[in-house]
């Protein structure tokens, strides 16, 4: 049942009370009245001052027993206030025409609602449900894969654009195949980074951190490979300038990564910094919003170099090693063939 208060208007006007001041003293009992608006130092948002009865007081009884403060003094709201229960009025909701029903739950502190739907899910495919009945998770759980989904497509073709201008530039699917591996091979550093620090992957900003860390593996590969080509059409043998690419090319790459992780380690340590009032603030809410981004690109950016320094020159040596090993013998297969023929 819900519990409804009728006031009388007319004998209410006798006593100087007003709706709006019944309903102050009526939320002394409830949710308190708002007084003003507090925010804390470690908060984003305000929180609100409310002023009700002390625990034990708020009950059906409290009711019968307030007072109004009126030109005639103290009145008792049942002079004027009548309290009913009434049964609870239901409701069907309907959306495109079909019955929905809302089930809405929170998670207990330190458990991941992920982690909940993926048991609820697996609950639900050992259950056997009216076939007429659809299940949809909404909240959290739809925003997060509506995130995920466009930042999957985001990614993608991000590459795609990326493959597009390296393969004008370098008329070669070979290096753009090995600057673009890079960029995918660079996801495991990302991931290695979550759980040395132990932190979870986040769809938005972990997913944004992966994104802006292809620009620079793909600017990484591109001046080495660029390197490469340039000593080659200067007529130098593959091996040496492969080798000559590397020795050239690693402090460029070096200072990059460096500079780039330094810069970025206070925000991956949840660091902020107030130059004028002189204060550094571990943990502030505005800090841990991008923590996630930064641990990512810190730690995708240093195995990226790895990949860069060591595993681009060894993907260019590949087919020259490939032509070595597998050349003669395709050549005496062929030879073979023709004679046959």
């Amino acid at each position: 049942p819900i519990w409804v208060l009728r006031v009388d208007r007319a004998q209410a006007g006798r006593f100087g009370a007003d709706i709006t001041s019944v309903g102050n003293a009526v939320q002394l009992v409830t949710n308190g009245v708002k007084i003003g608006e507090y925010r804390p130092d470690d908060a984003d948002e305000e929180i609100d001052i409310r002023v009700r009865f002390p625990e034990a007081m708020r009950n059906l009884d409290a009711f019968d027993q307030l007072r109004l403060e009126t030109r005639m003094g103290q009145v008792p709201i049942s002079s004027f206030v009548e309290r009913a229960a009434e049964p609870t009025t239901g409701k069907l909701k309907h959306v495109d025409g079909k019955r929905v029903i809302t089930l809405q739950a929170n998670t207990a502190p330190g458990v991941l609602a992920d982690d909940k739907v993926r048991e609820i899910k697996a609950w639900m495919a050992t259950q056997h449900f009216d076939p007429r009945l659809e299940i949809i998770f909404r909240g959290q759980d739809e925003e997060t894969a509506a995130a995920g989904a466009f930042l999957g497509k985001a990614f993608f073709v991000g590459l795609f654009l990326m493959a597009i201008i390296l393969i004008t530039q370098f008329n070669s699917f070979y290096s753009t195949f090995v600057i673009l591996s890079a960029v995918a091979l660079s996801t495991i550093g990302v991931f290695a980074g979550l759980l040395i620090t132990g932190q979870l992957f986040s769809v938005v900003m972990t997913g944004i951190g992966v994104i802006s860390l292809a620009g620079v593996v793909v600017a990484h590969n591109v001046v080495l490979i660029d390197t490469y080509k340039e000593l080659r059409e200067g007529g130098m043998e593959a091996y040496e300038a492969i080798l000559r690419t590397g020795a050239q090319r690693m402090r460029p790459v070096l200072l990059t990564t460096i500079t780039t992780i330094v810069g970025i380690l206070p925000m991956a340590l949840g660091l902020t910094i107030d130059v004028i009032g002189r204060e550094v603030t571990v943990g502030a809410p505005s800090a841990q919003w991008w923590i996630q981004l930064a641990t990512a690109v810190a730690f995708g950016l240093a195995f990226a170099t790895v990949l860069t320094l060591v595993v681009t020159p060894c993907l260019l040596a590949l087919p020259l090693r490939l032509r070595e090993t597998w050349g003669p013998r395709l050549r005496r297969l062929t030879g073979r063939r023709a004679r046959h023929a």
